[in-house]
């Protein structure tokens, strides 16, 4: 394929999200040599209803009633854009044969979006690239006729009642429509292949600039203030995906061991009894740019993920994170994981995690930090959108 190719991105995440989005970073390194449009998420109802008071939601809104700034240049060759069409909020409809009758009516109105939003970029045809988005974008391929048509699949999502309601009849037919079926991990390109023959896995990327273990930091002030072993963890408290039982063992089994969390937390956790512990220390939600800051203080950095089917076949960024920083990282253990066997410490149960925890610290070394900075530095974006141009090459 040609590296002057035009890609439109559609998927679960607008381009305004303040979280690190696979997307974003794909949208980023493929506008290195393509031009790139980026579809903000559409409004619904329900969204317009419920979140008063968000200023994400409120600008977008507001960008509609206005008709000013409906597209924007954002980096170089990279334009994002924010569909007006208004719509339905449908999911709590029982039958999915009904479901996806109203379903095509969204998918119409999002369509003609992005014809408009094409048709300001100069128009052209393009690769249509969705970021796991099973239901708004289902018919897209049949209503927009792209050059090819892209499903990128990074979570389980069936896993989550939200998207199993419907998506359990819905995304193996759209994953079998796909021109080309990506996947983050082997897992989920396992997944895929039941359905596609063309599915690839393509593996992760991290930002290895920002993430750059072998670059002086200074340690933010709430966390140089925390004395003696630090063991942290860096992300969203979620009890979906995180096992809270597991920190608190940790937390209660060594009280000289001072277990740092840095993110948002979700109720239970906020309601948890770690919050009474003395040795645990909760920072909030930081800016991106100041995470690897965080865990350059850490002197051990965790992954207790809860296995279940959201996150048996996820891969967490996190740990390249993590070792792109060349800390020890004990984790539980997954399929994805066994690529990260020999630089990490892997927990086959929660209990295994204090005695793992003591052996990271004590066979860390300048030497096994270099290893693992190594390692992880060849998990780029670069590198996994190029396997996502060598798949599309592939269709001749």
């Amino acid at each position: 394929m040609e590296t002057t190719d035009f890609f439109v991105i559609v998927g679960l995440q607008p381009w305004y999200t303040s979280i690190g989005s696979n997307c974003k970073h794909i949208a980023r390194t493929l506008s290195l040599t393509n031009k790139v449009l980026y579809i903000n998420s559409s409004l619904d109802r329900r969204s317009v209803l419920e979140n008063k008071g968000n200023p994400d939601i409120e600008r977008h809104i507001g960008v509609i009633r206005s008709g000013k700034g409906l597209i924007n240049q954002v980096e170089d060759n990279l334009w994002e854009y924010y569909p007006s069409r208004i719509l339905e909020s449908i999911n709590w409809i029982p039958s999915t044969w009904l479901f996806q009758k109203l379903n095509y009516l969204n998918n119409r109105r999002f369509a003609e979006d992005i014809k408009e939003a094409v048709t300001l970029m100069g128009g052209g045809n393009y690769y249509l690239f969705n970021d796991n988005e099973i239901f708004r974008a289902f018919y897209l391929k049949q209503l927009l006729n792209p050059k090819a048509y892209i499903y990128y699949c990074r979570d389980f999502l069936l896993g989550v009642d939200y998207w199993k309601k419907h998506g359990q009849a819905i995304e193996p037919l759209h994953i079998k429509n796909a021109d080309v079926a990506l996947a983050n991990s082997s897992y989920l390109a396992g997944y895929l292949k039941k359905y596609n023959s063309r599915s690839y896995d393509i593996g992760q990327g991290c930002d290895t600039v920002m993430f750059n273990g072998r670059q002086e930091r200074i340690i933010p002030k709430d966390l140089a203030c925390i004395e003696g072993i630090k063991i942290g963890y860096v992300g969203a408290l979620n009890t979906l995906r995180l096992d809270l039982g597991c920190l608190i063992d940790i937390a209660a089994a060594r009280p000289a061991w001072q277990l740092v969390l840095v993110g948002p937390e979700d109720d239970n956790f906020k309601k948890s009894a770690l919050h009474e512990m003395e040795n645990v220390h909760f920072l909030g939600q930081k800016p991106l740019a100041d995470l690897a800051s965080y865990i350059a203080g850490f002197d051990v950095c965790l992954n207790p993920q809860r296995i279940n089917d959201v996150t048996i076949g996820n891969y967490p960024l996190k740990i390249d994170e993590y070792l792109n920083m060349g800390k020890p990282v004990v984790a539980t253990r997954t399929e994805t994981m066994a690529m990260f066997e020999s630089y990490t410490y892997l927990a086959d149960k929660p209990a295994d995690y204090v005695a793992l925890i003591e052996r990271a610290l004590r066979e860390d070394s300048p030497e096994n930090k270099e290893r693992r900075i190594t390692f992880a530095s060849e998990h780029t974006w670069k590198n996994s959108v190029a396997k996502m141009l060598e798949a599309l090459a592939g269709l001749g």
